[in-house]
């Protein structure tokens, strides 16, 4: 009789930490989709950036000021900062997939929401090259 008790204590104790695990890799997810807004946010802002150091350091007429261009930077800033909510979202969806995966014993690795950062990352990278190299 105890040593069910003790086996069941055991198990408990092992899915506590699956859980708290599932939680931290949860909360890593949570932080990359947060830091993907804040870039996204600072690439949208670059334009506006680049205009005023040019106004504060001579190179632009100041008569002859217009509104800034944000060009491609307004649109990459605005991907970023909702690819980085999606990815929240998904990153919740999974936690509680696998949340009730563990309860039910039955857990499968998925790799959906590793494949679509990869590619999104990417994507922006390759796009960030060649908008330097042609900005040159």
């Amino acid at each position: 009789m105890s040593e069910i008790i003790e086996d069941n204590k055991s198990t408990g104790v092992r899915n506590r930490r699956v859980h708290m695990a599932n939680e931290r890799t949860f909360l890593a997810w949570i932080r990359t989709s947060i830091g993907i807004m804040a870039f996204g946010f600072v690439v949208e802002k670059f334009a506006l950036f680049i205009k005023q150091m040019s106004l504060i350091l001579g190179n632009a007429n100041i008569e002859n000021v217009s509104p800034p261009s944000h060009g491609y930077s307004a649109i990459v800033g605005i991907f970023l900062v909702g690819f980085g909510t999606l990815m929240g979202l998904l990153a919740f969806v999974r936690y509680k997939k696998v949340e009730r995966q563990i309860n039910e014993d039955t857990y499968q690795p998925s790799s959906i929401l590793y494949i679509l950062l990869t590619i999104a990352v990417l994507a922006v990278g390759i796009f960030l090259v060649v908008y330097l190299i042609h900005s040159m």
